[in-house]
C-alpha cells in the first residue's frame, strides 16, 4: 500500500488529488451549527500536506444519510466554512458533486488551492450495489483528478463509488489518517501488550455480538456497560426493570459468559431513572436490585472503580462505546470514569471513534492523553473482526492506471 509520503516524494505539485475524507460531523438540528468538527481537524495534516507540496486538493465527503438527491439539510456548506477557517484560506464548494460545476471549479483550481465537492450521498450511483451504476460515477470522479488519496477510514468498510471504484482508476496512496488508523488497528490484532484489556458499551449487544466473538479469544478482560450490559445481566438471571433488552440475544450473551469466565465483567451497579431527562431523580442500585418501573442509564460507581482497577494493570486498550447515556448531566459519571482510567493507562490506549470520541469531546477531556482518537467507528470494529474491507483491499491492489 502506498502512502502520502511516497506521493509527496514523487512530486505532486499542480497535480489535482481527488482526496476522499471523512467529514461526516454532528450538526444541530435546528442552527445546521457543527457540533463536533473532530473529523474535519482530524483531516488537516493530509490536506496541509498536500497544500504544502503544490497540489490542487479536491475533497470528497459525505454527511449523513441523503435518500441519493440533493437535500438541503444534509449539505456540506457547514463543513466548507469550518474547513475553510481550519486552514485559513477559502474553500469552495460546489454546486454538484461530479457535474458541470465541480467540472469548472476543479479545472480552475491553482497549486495549494482547496475545493469540497458537494456531499457524494446526493448521488444514487455512490451507494448503489450495482457495479456498473457506481462505475459511471467514479469515472466522473476520475475525471475531475490525476491521483486519488484515501483519508477517510471511516468509510473503507463501503464498496462505495467514492471510495472503492475511483480508486481502481487513478493512482491510489494511503492518507495519514489512513495509515496510522492501520498502524494502530494492527496494533491491537497482532500480538499486543498485555493485559489486554477492551472496553465496550453502545445501546445493543447485536450492534457489538461480532467484535466481541472475534475479541474474547485475544483479550484478557472485556469490561461490558452502556445498554448493552443489561442483556448480559439478564443472561445471568437478574431483573433489569425497563432497561434496553434485547430478548432475542439473552442466549447468546450467556453461552458467551460461559465461554469467557471470568474475562467479561459486568457492572456491579448502575444509575436508575424512571425516564430520560435532565432533570429527573436518580438512584443508584446493585445490578441484582434493578426496580421494575426504572431504567438503567448509566454505571453506577462501584462499577467505575472495579472498571478503573482492570484498567490500572493494562497496557493495552481499545474503548468503543460510552458507559451511559453521557448526552444527560445525570449519566455523565460512569462514561467520564471510564474515560480517565483509559487516558492514565501505561501503554496504548485507544478511543474507538463514534460516541466514544464525541464523549471525549463533550466531557472536556484531554484529547492528547490517549494514544489514539480513532475516526474509523464501524470500520475499525469490522477491521477487528478480521473482515475484509473494499477501501483498504484496493488501496493495497496495485497502484492504478
Amino acid at each position: 500500500m502506498r502512502s502520502l509520503d511516497d506521493l509527496l516524494a514523487e512530486g505532486v505539485s499542480g497535480r489535482r488529488v481527488f482526496l476522499r475524507a471523512d467529514l461526516n460531523v454532528p450538526l444541530d438540528k435546528t442552527t445546521r451549527a457543527i457540533t463536533d468538527d473532530g473529523r474535519i481537524r482530524a483531516s488537516l495534516p493530509t490536506v496541509q500536506a498536500l497544500r504544502d507540496a503544490g497540489a490542487r486538493v479536491i475533497v470528497s465527503a459525505h454527511l449523513g444519510r441523503p435518500k441519493g438527491a440533493p437535500d438541503p439539510q444534509f449539505s456540506l456548506a457547514p463543513v466548507a466554512a469550518r474547513l475553510g477557517e481550519l486552514l485559513g484560506t477559502t474553500v469552495p464548494l460546489t454546486a454538484d458533486v461530479a457535474g458541470d460545476d465541480a467540472r469548472a471549479k476543479a479545472e480552475a483550481l491553482g497549486d495549494g488551492d482547496v475545493l469540497l465537492l458537494e456531499n457524494v450521498r446526493f448521488e444514487a450511483a455512490e451507494t448503489s450495489k450495482d457495479d456498473a451504476e457506481r462505475g459511471k460515477l467514479a469515472d466522473r470522479f476520475a475525471a475531475l483528478a490525476d491521483v486519488y488519496v484515501d483519508d477517510a477510514f471511516g468509510a473503507v468498510h463501503r464498496k462505495h463509488a467514492s471510495v472503492f471504484d475511483v480508486a481502481q482508476r487513478l493512482p491510489r496512496y494511503a492518507g495519514r489518517l489512513v495509515a496510522r488508523e492501520l498502524e494502530v488497528l494492527t496494533r491491537l490484532t497482532t500480538d499486543p501488550l498485555r493485559p489486554y484489556v477492551v472496553v465496550l458499551g453502545g445501546s445493543k449487544v447485536s450492534d457489538k455480538l461480532a467484535v466481541i466473538e472475534a475479541l474474547l479469544p485475544k483479550v484478557d478482560r472485556l469490561l461490558v456497560g452502556g445498554g448493552m450490559c443489561f442483556t448480559f445481566l439478564a443472561a445471568q438471571g437478574h431483573g433489569v426493570g425497563r432497561s434496553l433488552l434485547e430478548a432475542d440475544q439473552v442466549d447468546t450473551c450467556r453461552r458467551l459468559l460461559a465461554e469467557a469466565g471470568d474475562r467479561i465483567v459486568l457492572p456491579v451497579d448502575v444509575v436508575c431513572a424512571p425516564e430520560f431527562s435532565a432533570e429527573v431523580e436518580t438512584t443508584v442500585v446493585p445490578v441484582d436490585a434493578i426496580p421494575d418501573g426504572q431504567m438503567g442509564l448509566d454505571v453506577g460507581p462501584r462499577t467505575v472503580e472495579a472498571f478503573g482497577a482492570e484498567l490500572g494493570n493494562a497496557r493495552t486498550v481499545f474503548w468503543n462505546g460510552p458507559m451511559g447515556v453521557f448526552e444527560l448531566a445525570p449519566f455523565q459519571a460512569g462514561t467520564r470514569g471510564v474515560a480517565q482510567a483509559v487516558a492514565a493507562v501505561d501503554g496504548l490506549s485507544v478511543v474507538g471513534g463514534g460516541d466514544s470520541a464525541a464523549a471525549v469531546r463533550q466531557l472536556g477531556l484531554d484529547e492528547d492523553a490517549y494514544g489514539h482518537i480513532s475516526t474509523g467507528g464501524g470500520a475499525s470494529l469490522e477491521y477487528l473482526e478480521g473482515r475484509e474491507l473494499p477501501g483498504l483491499v484496493v488501496l493495497a491492489d496495485g497502484s492504478g492506471q
